[in-house]
């Protein structure tokens, strides 16, 4: 039988029952939605009632609701009740500003589409892969372990302010894309195009790992298949690409704007030197031939590499 802890009246702890509950996915998820609501109505309340530059009253309110979401994960203790913001936030800014501009021409809405369908999917992975508060990333363990009592504050800056600043930089081409006089011309499909390859890359790349892992549940083995038996993380170059897209989309048609670019740049090197990095120095832990799979796979590109002797003889010629 499993293990209860019980009271001395006979009946559940608090402590179990509060364990009880996190661990129903359902009851979980009415916790984030109610959670996700609060953070909606603070930043919207944020919005309206500044003053100042359409930038300025979009971050404050970014800002708003990512502190709200961070009260919710010291009330349920549980950091990763953040990590559906970074694929809801776009949505809720694009279609707002879309609809509150009333700017509904076909650059606008293929991009405020594309965005959605983005969003859409990615919410969906998280979903997927969420089974209840009883558990959190174990990044956040990590950072916890690390940080002791300065959790959070830790997890303020680091796990939530950061990313919301990251992909709040990201979406900023699109919000003056989709508020501003806009025009559809061949640059725009091209970055329309790079968004949607990016979207499709992470969807197959997110069903080949899942896939993977219900046929094979021993955590030792990597995946050598599909996109990334070339490539060690196809679904980071994905998320790489929406981003820049969307950057070349709203450059299309305001290359005054050439300086948002840093959106873009910033979620690249939020990969290339953060999120990489710390997933491999977890992986070379207790994955079998990690070492190997380094040599012998890139970490973005999904292309065949080279074996070392015919780099080496190429270089020489």
């Amino acid at each position: 039988m499993p293990r209860m802890d019980f009271g001395g009246n006979g009946c559940a702890s608090p402590q179990s029952a509060v364990r009880g509950w996190k661990a129903d996915r359902s009851k979980s998820m009415a916790v984030i939605a109610l959670c996700y609501m609060a953070a909606l109505g603070a930043g919207i309340m944020a919005f309206f009632n500044l003053d100042g530059e359409l930038w300025w009253r979009l971050l404050v309110a970014d800002v708003a609701a990512t502190l709200v979401i961070w009260a919710s994960t010291l009330v349920f203790d549980n950091a990763s009740i953040y990590d559906p913001y970074w694929s809801v936030q776009p949505i809720v800014i694009v279609d707002i500003l879309l609809f509150g501009a009333g700017r509904l021409e076909t650059g606008p809405v293929l991009l405020a589409l594309v965005i959605n369908i983005w969003g859409a999917r990615l919410t969906a992975n998280w979903a997927y892969t969420f089974s209840g508060l009883d558990r959190q990333d174990w990044r956040y363990d990590m950072i916890r372990g690390k940080t002791g009592k300065l959790f959070p504050v830790a997890s303020l800056l680091g796990i939530q302010m950061m990313p919301t600043l990251i992909v709040y930089s990201c979406i900023l081409p699109a919000v003056y894309y989709v508020t501003r006089e806009s025009e559809m011309n061949l640059l725009t499909a091209a970055g329309l195009a790079i968004s949607s390859a990016g979207i499709a890359l992470e969807a197959v790349a997110d069903y080949q790992m899942h896939s993977f892992r219900r046929k094979s549940p021993d955590r030792a083995r990597i995946m050598r298949r599909g996109l990334w038996k070339n490539s060690r993380h196809p679904n980071y170059l994905g998320e790489i690409m929406m981003w820049w897209g969307v950057y070349v989309t709203m450059l299309s048609s305001h290359p005054d704007l050439w300086r948002l670019g840093s959106g873009a740049l910033a979620n690249t090197a939020l990969f290339l030197f953060i999120s990489i990095p710390m997933a491999e120095r977890r992986m070379a832990a207790y994955k079998d031939g990690f070492k190997e799979y380094l040599e012998q796979t890139r970490p973005l590109l999904p292309i065949p590499r080279r074996p070392e002797r015919e780099e080496r003889a190429s270089d020489r010629a």
